[in-house]
């Protein structure tokens, strides 16, 4: 059966590799609403939005740590920036801290973006390029920036002992980083990354740990907990319900 979404992401340039995951364009090609259920993944997430019911406008959603419940109406165009944590110091100058589950509406005119660019996918991903590029830093903490790397690298399958080591930056700094910055602790952002790395083996039918998961108990109560429901639920995904598994490639 032909999918209800069209979906269609573009990876960033290569300048912008430690700011932004993906550019992305989600709509519902259906007449009815669509609902769905959007999964933890340790994004964040600048959503340029407008429907036959909703005047165009710019939503910030700060780090999901649970499963959230959204309508998607039908024609509704979404454009959508995905973000890897550095960007919020670093081209956002902020904490989300109180972002964590929730979002927060940013100015109509926000980076000088309108309706207008809703029109073409290709020309809002240059716009959006050229508009961070003209805002990264001319320098970056490497403690930060090696923090990452390891926390991605390794999907979140490290210890904050780990990190600590080789990053050169204390347990307690890192915790307080975390907890000042994005609102959660390291370990846990580290949960929401391995979770999110079993998104592709779950979808292939691999419902047994892939992640270091201790066991299968422990396994079924993570993805439990940051899903609703158990891997069996995911990889069934009825009705397209689960929007990162709807989206995702099969490989």
């Amino acid at each position: 059966m032909e999918s209800e979404l069209k979906y269609k992401v573009i990876k960033p340039d290569k300048s912008l590799a430690d700011f932004v995951e993906s550019f992305w364009l989600l709509q519902n090609q259906s007449d009815l609403d669509k609902e769905v259920v959007v999964l933890p993944d340790g994004r964040v997430d600048l959503f340029f939005t407008q429907s036959a019911t909703e005047p165009f406008h710019i939503t910030l959603l700060g780090i999901e740590t649970q499963p959230g419940q959204a309508t998607i109406t039908p024609l509704r165009q979404t454009y959508a920036i995905s973000f890897k944590p550095l960007a919020i110091k670093y081209i956002f100058q902020t904490n989300i801290a109180n972002l964590v589950d929730k979002g927060t509406i940013l100015p109509p005119n926000f980076w000088n973006f309108s309706a207008d660019d809703l029109n073409d996918f290709d020309l809002f991903c240059e716009k959006a390029t050229k508009k961070i590029q003209s805002l990264l830093p001319s320098e970056i903490d490497n403690r930060k920036r090696k923090l990452f790397e390891l926390i991605y690298s390794s999907n979140g399958v490290t210890t904050i002992k780990e990190l600590s080591e080789k990053s050169f930056w204390s347990r307690q700094q890192i915790n307080r980083y975390f907890n000042q910055q994005f609102g959660l602790t390291a370990k846990a952002y580290c949960n929401i990354i391995r979770f999110r790395a079993s998104f592709q083996h779950i979808k292939e039918g691999k419902l047994f740990p892939q992640q270091n998961f201790a066991d299968q108990s422990h396994f079924i109560k993570e993805v439990k907990k940051l899903s609703g429901v158990s891997p069996k639920e995911l990889l069934k995904n009825q009705n397209e319900r689960f929007i990162q598994f709807s989206t995702l490639e099969s490989k």
